[in-house]
């Protein structure tokens, strides 16, 4: 069968235009084709492509093979720098389909000696964004994966504070090993206002959007505070589309990470952690970590799950042996305000009108409540034993932690304290500014002994206390929220035994209190002690202050004020036995949280003292009538209190 004479001539035809490209190209080389892809280059992007040494072409379908000498391209007119990129030597293969398409995706590109600068405008703009106006995401370079031999790359974004400047050579493989060359990198300048220096080593060919090749990498980097030391494979360096490496994080404070990953974590003391860091499609999971923060020690896993409204953040943690400091930083205590409280109970001094500032125990820093929005989080931590404190002898921690929507939750909280149980329910509310709080607690069967300053711990034996606190406050501090309180507090200790000379003492009582200290002290029933406030506004108005003994019944009123810490209480006592020898008189509690100070009333013992020298006057044994406490005060109906009733 013969083809007809028309196809025999087109074919003929398109034969002698391929052999006469073919001796063009053989007779001229590619370069004829520099001024026509330069101009082709300008109309696209209005920037200037310079080709200046030799361009050849590999042909090859579908994937042609370009290689061009002594390039460069230039930035937009409004960038800093006058080149994107020059680098003596570039070679690619580029997928002849989509080119056609109008569409430039590259694959295999090599840069010899390169110098890249990419910036981000002020107005948004990207450099490397090919159109004109540098604003369509869809108008950039697509490369699979990229190798050099040497170069530098600079990055600038001014309005994110960021400007970096980093050096990349290629390390050739030992002499006659099996070994591939790899790439040494190291990089300074800041970050997101932070100073950066990063430096490690990577596989030779840098995976940037290759899903199906892992690309070895060590890092060892600095950012602001925060040091992070990784090692393992990252697929695709642009998506992070999987990543397996064993990290190792260490910082000042764990808040300071929402700079590198946009998400709200507490504020702590210095932590470090190691552990393996794992991404599979949107879940990165930081797995089987230890280390500590501040003192205390902490392992477990926590991961991030992408795709959502935002990230959910959900972590199991683990303390064996938690030291209560370092809960400060969570609650916004300042460095030492932990350990100021434990010394005011012991404190003395004068009492001002306002408590100063600097020596308030309440914790007053602000939550950084803007960035709640960031995440969303569902939270378990656990404290097995905790280090034990002068102030507050906490035995276990658990809670379970929720973020939602900005609105963060600790329910359950749980604390072993003395013996017994703080059980919590807190909601911080930070849709709203400041931020709207409710806490609920309860306390069940806590050991008074060990509540009790060491050199005191022999004045109650086997006293319990019980108790619940609910408050509606709003602040962006714990301090605050306490100032703008309303709510109530009921505090309740039945049964057990107190030191009578405790008692004593508190009675004025002076006869009992010498022959106590001759014969030594003893133990008393305790029938019951209620404390009961009234909260308006941060000002806590006693409604029931008792506590009621076999020798001794204490009745107060009084207010705390917790905007100012101040305490302004009085205390009466009634006497169930005659005592030949007592200066009785109110006992006055003020001062402020951090320096109480106990006093008596000067002036009822000083008319006391003087009615007893007056009498002493006339008849030497008349001299005491004064100073008698005839008594007998009656037992408090206590058991309406221990059933709850007000």
């Amino acid at each position: 069968m013969t083809l007809p004479r028309t196809l025999k001539w087109i074919a003929s035809a398109v034969l002698a235009l391929v052999i006469a490209a073919v001796l063009f190209i053989a007779l001229f080389g590619w370069n004829w084709l520099r001024a026509p892809l330069q101009q082709k280059v300008l109309a696209q992007t209005g920037r200037v492509l310079l080709i200046q040494g030799d361009l050849d072409v590999r042909l090859g379908w579908p994937w042609p093979r370009v290689q061009a000498r002594q390039v460069s391209f230039a930035n937009p007119a409004w960038a800093a720098q006058a080149q994107m990129l020059t680098a003596d030597e570039v070679a690619f293969s580029v997928h002849l389909p989509q080119l056609l398409a109008q569409q430039l995706s590259i694959s295999d590109l090599h840069l010899v000696k390169p110098v890249v600068f990419l910036e981000v405008g002020a107005d948004g703009r990207k450099t490397w964004l090919l159109d004109r106006e540098q604003e369509d995401e869809n108008a950039r370079v697509a490369i699979d994966r990229l190798t050099l031999d040497q170069g530098a790359l600079g990055y600038d974004d001014p309005a994110a504070k960021t400007s970096i400047r980093a050096e990349l050579s290629t390390i050739a493989a030992p002499a006659g090993s099996q070994g591939e060359a790899g790439v040494n990198f190291n990089a300074k300048g800041k970050y997101k206002g932070l100073p950066l220096s990063a430096k490690g080593t990577g596989d030779s060919v840098l995976a940037l959007r290759d899903d199906s090749t892992p690309f070895g990498l060590t890092i060892d980097t600095t950012v602001g505070q925060t040091h992070i030391q990784a090692d393992g494979h990252i697929t695709s360096l642009v998506k992070f589309s999987a990543i397996d490496m064993q990290m190792a994080l260490s910082g000042d404070n764990l808040n300071q990470l929402f700079t590198l990953t946009g998400i709200a974590l507490p504020a702590t003391r210095d932590y470090v952690a190691q552990g393996h860091l794992v991404r599979k499609g949107n879940t990165l999971r930081y797995d089987a970590f230890s280390g500590r923060v501040g003192s205390s020690d902490l392992s477990g896993w926590w991961q991030v799950e992408t795709g959502g409204k935002r990230p959910l953040l959900t972590a199991d943690l683990v303390s064996n042996r938690l030291t209560l400091e370092d809960l400060g930083p969570v609650i916004g205590a300042r460095p030492g305000h932990l350990e100021a409280a434990s010394q005011a109970v012991e404190a003395t001094g004068t009492a001002g009108a306002v408590t100063p500032r600097s020596k308030r125990v309440m914790p007053d820093l602000p939550f950084k409540f803007a960035n709640w929005d960031s995440v969303d989080a569902d939270v378990k931590f656990s404290a097995q034993s905790m280090r034990q404190a002068q102030y507050m002898p906490l035995e276990a921690l658990s809670t379970r932690l929720h973020l939602k929507d900005s609105v963060l939750t600790l329910d359950p909280l749980q604390f072993g304290v003395a013996g017994g149980q703080l059980m919590a329910a807190i909601t911080l509310d930070g849709r709203h500014n400041p931020i709207r709080a409710k806490a609920q607690l309860q306390l069940k069967r806590l050991a008074l002994a060990k509540l009790m300053p060491a050199d005191q711990k022999g004045t109650a034996s086997t006293s319990q206390i019980g108790g619940q606190i609910k408050l509606a406050g709003s602040g962006n501090s714990v301090g605050t929220m306490l100032a703008n309180a309303d709510g109530s507090v009921a505090l309740l200790m039945s049964r057990g035994e107190i030191s009578q000379l405790t008692m004593e003492k508190a009675g004025l009582h002076l006869w009992e209190i010498f022959r106590l200290t001759l014969s030594g002290d003893q133990q008393i029933k305790l029938r019951c002690a209620v404390a009961s406030f009234d909260v308006k506004s941060g000002i806590m108005e006693a409604s029931t202050l008792l506590l009621d003994t076999e020798v001794t019944t204490l009745l107060g009123s009084g207010n705390i004020d917790l905007a100012q810490e101040k305490l302004d209480l009085t205390l009466t006592q009634k006497t169930k036995n005659t005592s030949p020898l007592s200066l009785r008189s109110p006992i006055h509690i003020g001062g402020n949280f951090a320096k109480p100070i106990i006093r008596v009333d000067k002036g009822q013992m000083a008319v006391r003292a003087l009615g007893a020298l007056a009498l002493g006057a006339i008849n030497p044994l008349l001299a005491l009538i004064p100073l008698v406490d005839a008594g007998p005060g009656q037992d408090s109906d206590c058991a309406q209190w221990l059933q709850g009733k007000k």
